[in-house]
């Protein structure tokens, strides 16, 4: 009888191309970019490299495409914890909360994020701004302040998102054991009490 142990168990497409990029996301995180190779991907997930290349042409579109899958499931998470609120007050809590929790069970994927040398490579660092963007004008629209121009109202944006970005960079290197709901809850404060201020 033939030995078929070490072939790879048959999937969906669908489900096969879930699965890579759910690999290639933990060895991406652990690797870097650079350093990972699609043959790296290929053992981790038990697949020959051409089943692989059948999913993906590239390592970089590989990439590029969990880059977005990582944009879209951050932003989504915020959306539907901050349509939940009943109060300009609450939103913000409730999207910091969303946020540092997100980051706590998805740190592969925020390590894919923020962990490398975005910023050298153009198309990379253009997903990882739309998303920012993104993000920054979902805040703008929660700052409730008379007077207060949209532009005014997307640079603070700008400025909530690089705050909680920099503190979970920061926790994460730390290996910081704070709990995220009351991080959240600190920052969501410093947001909250540094808007009341701002003046047109």
């Amino acid at each position: 009888m033939k030995d078929t142990s070490h072939v790879a168990t048959r999937l969906p497409a669908a489900r096969r191309r879930r699965q890579l990029l759910d690999v290639a996301l933990r060895v991406f995180a652990e690797q870097g970019f650079h350093d990972a190779s699609m043959n790296d991907i290929a053992v981790a997930a038990g697949v020959t490299k051409p089943v692989l290349y059948q999913h993906f042409t590239s390592k970089r579109e590989l990439f590029a495409e969990l880059l977005g899958d990582v944009g879209r499931d951050l932003q989504d998470t915020i959306t539907k914890a901050v349509t939940a609120a009943e109060s300009p007050r609450e939103m913000v809590e409730l999207g910091f909360v969303a946020y540092f929790s997100y980051v706590n069970e998805h740190r592969n994927a925020f390590q894919l994020f923020y962990g490398g040398s975005m910023a050298r490579d153009q198309e990379f660092a253009e997903v990882v701004n739309q998303t920012e963007s993104a993000l920054a004008d979902m805040v703008a629209e929660l700052i409730e302040i008379d007077g207060v121009p949209p532009d005014q109202r997307r640079v603070l944006g700008h400025g909530i998102v690089g705050m909680i970005e920099g503190a979970s960079i920061h926790w994460l290197k730390t290996s910081s054991e704070a709990d995220p709901a009351t991080l959240a809850h600190q920052l969501a404060d410093l947001a909250w009490r540094g808007l009341r201020g701002v003046e047109p």
